[in-house]
């Protein structure tokens, strides 16, 4: 029982660096946490990478400590080699994925046509900064900034800031004393976005 329980340990230390760079990729990003089997596979293929790259991190760390000595290679040092990986890797993936420049020139080459962003709702509305209308599904009409936006369409809360009431005449009625209004994504029926240098009446 001891040597399963040994065995199961060593294979979570293993893989602890592809977990960690995992929990800070979806910490950073507005992408959803998958289901324990997705993040193991996830965690597994982020080893993999990690223990792809050690080697060479090995190798320039030798070379490095004939001129400087530092610590020696061993067990422990390759563990922490590992983490400070791990930890390069999490913040890499979501520094792309936040700013879509990776897949950006993914689409101009013709190798995909999809974003690094969770959903088409949420990449319009990153890409798109510009003041917008909330068309309300009891026919409100509310003008104003996206601040925060939610990730899907059916769940999560839009902030907006500078917000005022669309009236049935056109003409805005604005809420100077509040700095924005909490909308439910739910509510919302659509979303219009105003041309940055259009003033809208």
């Amino acid at each position: 029982m001891e040597i399963i329980s040994e065995k199961i340990l060593s294979f979570f230390a293993i893989l602890f660096p592809g977990f960690l760079a995992a929990w800070i990729f979806y910490g950073l990003t507005s992408h959803h946490k998958p289901s324990q089997f997705e993040r193991t596979v996830q965690a597994l293929v982020f080893t993999f990478i990690i223990q792809v790259f050690l080697p060479i991190i090995k190798w320039a760390l030798l070379i490095v400590g004939g001129f400087i000595s530092l610590v020696a290679w061993n067990a422990a040092s390759e563990n922490i080699a590992a983490v400070i990986m791990a930890i390069a890797l999490g913040f890499l993936l979501a520094f792309f994925t936040n700013n879509d420049k990776f897949h950006k020139l993914l689409r101009e080459y013709g190798f995909t046509t999809r974003t690094s962003h969770p959903s088409e709702w949420f990449y319009v509305l990153s890409e798109k900064v510009t003041f917008i209308i909330l068309h309300l599904k009891d026919g409100r009409r509310l003008y104003g900034w996206p601040k925060e936006w939610p990730i899907e369409r059916e769940r999560g809360q839009f902030y907006i800031m500078l917000p005022s009431w669309i009236q049935e005449d056109g003409t805005q009625l604005e809420l100077p004393t509040l700095d924005g209004i909490l909308i439910d994504a739910h509510d919302v029926q659509w979303v219009e976005f105003i041309q940055m240098g259009d003033e809208h009446e």
